[in-house]
């Protein structure tokens, strides 16, 4: 485990790459992500600028789901979705198709983070785009540990060392006949993460919650709670509050998307948005998920 300030530096760099803000996001415009996948120097290279930047776009890349999946392996293995399920041909490939004749549900358009009603979150994920609708349909991505970093001295300080219970009941699950939404809790029971985690490689830390999280869970203390009406609605009120600094645009980068794109994102250090403004389009996204660890 790296806890230094950041990835180790790369001399000789083969990858071409343009920062798209000054916190957040490069693409690299002449990268070949199969090559990647096959060149353990180029695999490297690309693993430090997803470091760095938090997350990489490429487009015109000519590879299939074979490719893909080879390509996201290099990270760590895939995992599935117990909602969204996998390519039945290509386990953890997970087809997020959108057109006239998908469900109204709205999970997307929601900052987020990755899956963080799993105990190890994933790691990060690669996502590519197949069918894009002529416009619209752009993700933003946003810097959690730039959201931190310019968060007041005064939150940081009543922050340190909350947590939080993530859950895919109260939002997966809500839309569900209440048999099969509590069958989902057994399957997946709540889990409870740091408020502010640490990056297990770069040792930046990150404001951790977002859409999934549903209360503070250490909140109740003498030094914050003197009234019930401090914990409830004042808990949830510093809990929203944190949340919202995900929309703040000074933190984000946006991406349009053109068929045969790609982007690679840290999950530990981002959340991002979906964003769905392109009906009756169609819009088909693959995305291959790598499993994580424990945050802390």
């Amino acid at each position: 485990m790296t806890t230094n300030a950041g990835p180790r530096p790369i001399t000789d760099r083969r990858i071409r790459v343009l920062p798209l803000t000054r916190s957040i996001g490069a693409e690299l415009p002449d990268i070949d992500l199969a090559e990647v996948a096959r060149d353990d120097a180029l695999f490297d290279e690309l693993r430090a600028l997803l470091l760095e930047y938090k997350v990489l776009f490429a487009r015109n890349q000519d590879i299939g789901r074979s490719e893909h999946i080879a390509l996201a392996r290099r990270f760590g293995d895939l995992e599935d979705h117990p909602v969204a399920g996998s390519d039945p041909g290509h386990p953890g490939l997970v087809r997020i198709y959108k057109d006239l004749d998908s469900p109204p549900e709205h999970y997307e358009n929601a900052y987020h983070c990755d899956a963080t009603w799993r105990l190890n979150p994933p790691m990060g994920c690669v996502l590519r785009c197949v069918e894009t609708p002529p416009v619209g349909g752009d993700t933003i991505w946003v810097d959690m540990a730039e959201a931190y970093r310019r968060l007041p001295d005064q939150v940081k300080a009543r922050i340190q060392g909350l947590t939080a219970r993530h859950s895919i009941e109260a939002s997966f699950g809500a839309a569900m006949p209440v048999e099969q939404r509590h069958a989902l809790r057994e399957r997946f029971p709540d889990a409870e993460h740091p408020v502010v985690r640490t990056h297990p490689e770069t040792g930046e830390k990150i404001l951790f919650v977002n859409s999934f999280a549903t209360h503070l869970t250490n909140f109740h203390t003498p030094e914050n709670v003197r009234f019930g009406a401090d914990y409830a609605p004042g808990a949830a009120e510093l809990l929203h509050y944190l949340m919202r600094q995900a929309s703040i645009p000074e933190y984000q980068v946006r991406w349009r998307w053109t068929a045969n794109s790609f982007a690679i994102w840290d999950n530990r250090s981002t959340q991002h948005y979906a964003v769905q403004d392109y009906w009756p389009a169609v819009r088909k996204m693959e995305r291959a998920g790598i499993i994580g660890d424990l945050p802390y």
